[in-house]
């Protein structure tokens, strides 16, 4: 298959700029497995992805994996499905835990960086370290997607380059996982807002 064949009715205008797009994405659970494959649906040109961790049973219920893939690396296995959808986005994928450092290293390039992680720690050090070292590109943050229902309470909050995606106020209850409901649709803003600031930014 020729990608000119798989990309078929796609937005003259919007398209192109999606193929030459470079966007991270930090953690790849149940925000960060649903954001690249939904980037990839659309187009984009690289995704770089970092995370840690396996999957596990428990991710099954909102994250983009299968129980066949359950023991392997999360970035390992958001790889595999996304060749199986799309095989022309390139894919560069990291099995590591980040800190200051490596943000920096694997993330300088990128047109949009999306924070996908768990943790409030993690989503401080992310937020500080675009902050201070690349203030000019978009990063768009998640907060508050605990629950079910209230779809109306999801919103975007804006400051300068940084985009909050979620109800912005929500916490999750201890032994209570996420809803892949409101998961999703945080995932499916996030990736939309992506996809708008790349277009916005090199028309």
């Amino acid at each position: 298959m020729k990608s000119q064949e798989y990309f078929l009715e796609r937005d003259p205008i919007a398209f192109p700029l999606w193929q030459k797009a470079v966007v991270g994405i930090a953690g790849a659970g149940g925000l960060g497995s649903n954001i690249a494959m939904l980037l990839a649906r659309a187009g984009i040109g690289k995704l770089i992805i970092s995370d840690f961790d396996v999957v596990t049973l428990s991710n099954l219920g909102r994250q983009a994996f299968t129980l066949e893939q359950v023991g392997m690396h999360k970035v390992e296995a958001v790889a595999q499905n996304i060749a199986k959808v799309n095989p022309f986005t390139l894919l560069e994928i990291h099995k590591l835990r980040l800190d200051d450092d490596k943000v920096r290293q694997l993330f300088h390039n990128v047109d949009v960086m999306i924070e996908a992680f768990d943790t409030a720690d993690a989503k401080t050090m992310l937020i500080e370290c675009f902050s201070r070292y690349f203030p000019d590109i978009p990063l768009i943050c998640a907060s508050g997607l605990a629950g079910y229902g209230r779809s109306e309470e999801i919103r975007i909050v804006q400051d300068g380059s940084l985009y909050v995606v979620g109800d912005q106020s929500s916490q999750l209850r201890g032994g209570i996982a996420p809803i892949s409901a409101r998961v999703m649709i945080v995932a499916a803003m996030q990736a939309n807002l992506a996809l708008e600031r790349i277009a916005c930014k090199s028309s």
